[in-house]
């Protein structure tokens, strides 16, 4: 069975701009701007995107590119804004990239034939917080309760859905299923206004620091018959353990299963705007890997041959062939 490890913390800064695609017919010396979808500002999608933007920055006086990576409503949100030209680029639950690509999931009879991969960056897994006095001890406890499945648009809410699908539930199996965003999360279940909140992330996390530091809560297992199954059927799903000890009250390792965070764009973006973005990142590798705890164990290899289930865009492409990466 497959497995990862995962870590990951919170950073946080803003830049503002514009988003637009770029010809290729495009002047050298003429600005161009990328819009990178992230997620919440708690999470790590968004230090994913101002990262990359931090990268892209430094070089804009030799490349003429501008970057920047506002906070948005997650994976679904970031393929949809790159289909309909709002963003660049965007990061996405690998789960989403492959249902996007092939018309499936929230992508049923959609299919985005023009969406393209550019590399996978953290795994993380589906984490299930919930407040110690709710009596939560396995995923099937969660019957009854006040969880928070997440917001539409975002990838907890896209893989929470699928658990909901494999236990053959719906939002009426919960007392009640709230759809709040990333930033509300930990308030509502520190505030006793849910019982439980899952949340698709890297770790540690943010959040969950914040909800375990403000009232007792508890990492649920997700490792069922069904959850197992998932795995088996799907290849961007694997079992993953949060280590013990990165929260408050929590001092055994949890096992669980998540996703990847991948990297995407589309096939319509200029070929060497997208080259120059990778380039920005793998040119400054070891420095990108120190931004966030969730980056210090990526290798290059690895990112841009596992874990993608669109073709590779063809700016991508150059130059891992450059480096001898892909053939």
């Amino acid at each position: 069975m497959k497995r990862h490890a995962f870590s990951a913390a919170a950073l946080s800064s803003a830049i503002l701009g514009a988003a637009m695609f770029t010809s290729p017919a495009m002047a050298q010396d003429e600005e161009q701007f990328i819009t990178i979808g992230t997620g919440g500002q708690t999470g790590v999608y968004y230090v994913v995107g101002q990262s990359v933007c931090r990268f892209v920055n430094r070089n804009s006086e030799e490349t003429g590119i501008r970057c920047n990576a506002p906070s948005t409503g997650g994976s679904v949100a970031n393929v949809n804004g790159i289909r309909s030209g709002e963003l660049t680029m965007g990061v996405a639950q690998s789960d989403v990239q492959y249902q996007a690509y092939n018309g499936t999931g929230n992508f049923e009879g959609e299919a985005y034939e023009d969406l393209r991969a550019v590399f996978k960056v953290h795994g993380e897994p589906l984490t299930i917080l919930a407040r110690a006095d709710a009596d939560i001890e396995s995923l099937d406890d969660l019957a009854g309760k006040r969880v928070n499945i997440g917001n539409p648009g975002s990838g907890q809410r896209n893989t929470m859905e699928v658990v909901m699908d494999a236990k053959g539930w719906t939002e009426d199996t919960f007392s009640l299923a709230s759809q709040l965003d990333a930033a509300e999360m930990a308030s509502a279940l520190s505030d006793n206004n849910i019982d439980a909140m899952a949340y698709v992330v890297g770790h540690p996390n943010g959040s969950i620091q914040e909800a375990t530091t403000t009232v007792d809560a508890k990492l649920v297992p997700l490792n069922d018959d069904a959850i197992k199954g998932l795995v088996e059927e799907y290849p961007y799903y694997s079992m993953s353990t949060i280590p013990g000890g990165l929260y408050k009250g929590n001092p055994d390792d949890v096992e669980t299963f998540g996703v990847a965070a991948t990297f995407v764009t589309s096939a319509e973006a200029d070929d060497e705007l997208v080259y120059q973005t990778v380039k920005a990142v793998f040119d400054n590798f070891d420095r990108f890997k120190r931004l966030h705890p969730a980056f210090e164990n990526l290798d290059p290899q690895d990112m841009v041959s596992n874990g993608l289930s669109a073709p590779l865009h063809e700016g991508a492409a150059r130059y891992y062939r450059e480096q001898g990466w892909i053939e």
